[in-house]
């Protein structure tokens, strides 16, 4: 069993020096980097579709009917980019994970690699990170060209690349916490109750601020890490419609990151070593 053989004398004997991870970690992101280029077209596609329909929708289709609303285009420029974001490394981590702890069992040749068991769960948040930053570049795009009316961007360069990785980390965090501490069969059940809730309660569709109508509503969004994603990239891209104070939004981020990651890992290594 692989997990006795993680918890062996002769696993534990690892290097104590971080070079002496750095060979096996880097093998890791290449076998995964290899994965995702062959599975590019895929990883495009499904990265792109659920902004470009919202943004195609909201943005070109409605005005063009004349149904859609004045400046909406700014508003949902920070929160798309914000909600791929979330979505994108909560997928590359907790759906893999399921899989490789319930079906191919591929996490016990993980864990045989000469690394501690922390440093597995930070790889996988790694690789997750880093699609999570590669989704920026793809969403973008669209949401900026699509809309018939350009949204009026005011770009905060110093929010702009402070909140999009602590986003990106943060989404890798989440993923590796809910793909180790939910049961495999119940997986689904997770994204329809935590994934879609966090986006529509997420400050994505309309600025934080404006919930101050429903105040309990408002002040219950704070327990949802997208809201400090999303109100941030508001702060660096269309800050005139209004954001949460950056003291908030980084504080937040940085509480949600440490939080995910303790849990993540510590979950991680349970399931690991049980």
């Amino acid at each position: 069993m692989t997990t006795e053989a993680a918890a062996s004398p002769g696993l534990r004997a690892r290097p104590t020096l971080p070079m002496g991870f750095l060979q096996p970690f880097m093998a890791m992101m290449e076998r995964d980097f290899r994965v995702l280029k062959r599975d590019m077209v895929p990883f495009m596609v499904r990265t792109a579709m659920q902004p470009f329909l919202f943004v195609f929708v909201f943005t070109y289709v409605q005005p063009k009917i004349g149904a859609g609303a004045p400046g909406f285009q700014d508003v949902l420029v920070p929160g798309l980019i914000a909600s791929s974001v979330i979505f994108q490394g909560i997928q590359a981590v907790a759906i893999p994970l399921v899989m490789e702890f319930s079906q191919t069992r591929e996490i016990e040749d993980r864990v045989m690699a000469p690394l501690p068991v922390w440093g597995v769960a930070l790889q996988k948040m790694t690789f997750a990170f880093l699609q999570s930053m590669i989704v920026v570049a793809v969403v973008f795009p669209l949401v900026y060209i699509v809309p018939v009316n350009t949204p009026k961007l005011h770009i905060s360069i110093l929010a702009l690349i402070t909140v999009i990785p602590l986003g990106a980390f943060l989404s890798a965090a989440m993923g590796l916490l809910i793909g180790t501490a939910v049961n495999p069969r119940q997986i689904t059940l997770v994204f329809a109750l935590i994934v879609m809730p966090l986006t529509f309660l997420g400050a994505v569709y309309y600025p934080w601020s404006q919930l101050e109508a429903i105040r309990w509503l408002q002040v219950l969004t704070l327990l949802n890490p997208l809201v400090y994603m999303s109100e941030g990239l508001r702060g660096a891209l269309t800050p005139e419609y209004g954001h949460m104070s950056y003291w908030a939004v980084y504080g937040g981020l940085i509480f949600c990151c440490a939080a995910c990651t303790w849990g993540g890992i510590r979950m991680f290594s349970k399931r690991v070593l049980s």
